[in-house]
């Protein structure tokens, strides 16, 4: 599958100059192990933080900042990997694309797979060889509410929501208002993932998005609360060789506290 790589394939590349890998896992466990020559990048930097959007993407000169001090550039290749089952490493695959940059890799399975593995392992810190990217946004991979209002009349239009069913029904209401957007389709993120195999991507995961709707041929927006979730779906998609998928940073934060957005309850 497109923009993978398992543990052991990793291991063998460990000593290429040429890769940046990125440990987005808590801190605490970053500063015990991680991947050697892993650089450690707190997952709120790649977020604007601010109330009542917080998931929303940071402006440009900041993620261009990001990505210069990781030392991101064409001729990197970015591995990317957290503690999670991939919701932060996700987010910063969703932000390359969003930059231009289309040369990143998933750790399948992020720390978990590479511990419970026997994959080596380090403690000390590291620190990037800062570059200075020449970046160009890509606004294919992020969808605003306005556009979201505007296709949602467009019969090959599908939104995947990317939270819980009791998100998605109403039952649990974390913004002004609870729901769905009309006809979106609900599969949770952790959905995906084989708790079997380490938090593996699932073997069967096209066929389970093919089964609700969620196929290749679709135009697909994936959202969840502030975009967080839905980034470790927008990268499984993108993992499977979706061509056709956006990430709404904006989320049910900004949906469900917008008076004008239409809402649905229930299953």
């Amino acid at each position: 599958m497109n923009h993978l790589i398992e543990p052991r394939q990793l291991k063998d590349r460990l000593n290429d100059p040429n890769l940046v890998i990125v440990d987005l896992c808590n801190l605490s466990l970053y500063q015990q192990r991680h991947v050697p020559g892993a650089i450690h990048l707190p997952g709120h930097h790649l977020v604007a933080g601010t109330p009542p959007v917080p998931g929303a993407c940071p402006d440009e000169g900041q993620l261009v900042e990001i990505i210069g001090y990781l030392g991101i550039d064409d001729s990197k290749q970015v591995i990317v990997y957290d503690d999670e089952g991939g919701g932060w490493a996700g987010r910063l695959a969703w932000t390359l694309d969003l930059m231009g940059f289309n040369n990143w890799l998933y750790l399948n399975g992020g720390i978990l797979s590479w511990i419970n593995e026997g994959m080596p392992t380090e403690s000390n810190p590291n620190q990037p060889v800062s570059s200075q990217p020449i970046a160009t946004i890509n606004n294919q991979v992020r969808i605003t509410v306005d556009e979201i209002l505007t296709a949602l009349e467009e019969a090959n239009f599908a939104v995947w929501d990317a939270r819980s069913p009791a998100e998605y029904r109403g039952d649990t209401v974390r913004s002004a208002r609870g729901g769905h957007i009309p006809g979106a389709i609900n599969l949770e993120w952790t959905e995906l993932m084989d708790r079997q195999n380490n938090l593996r991507i699932r073997d069967d995961a096209q066929q389970l998005l093919d089964n609700l709707g969620l196929s290749k041929d679709k135009q697909i927006t994936t959202h969840c609360q502030s975009h967080h979730r839905s980034s470790f779906t927008y990268m499984v998609a993108r993992i499977l060789g979706y061509k056709t998928i956006r990430g709404y940073d904006g989320s049910w934060a900004e949906w469900g506290n917008l008076e004008h957005t239409p809402v649905e309850l229930g299953p």
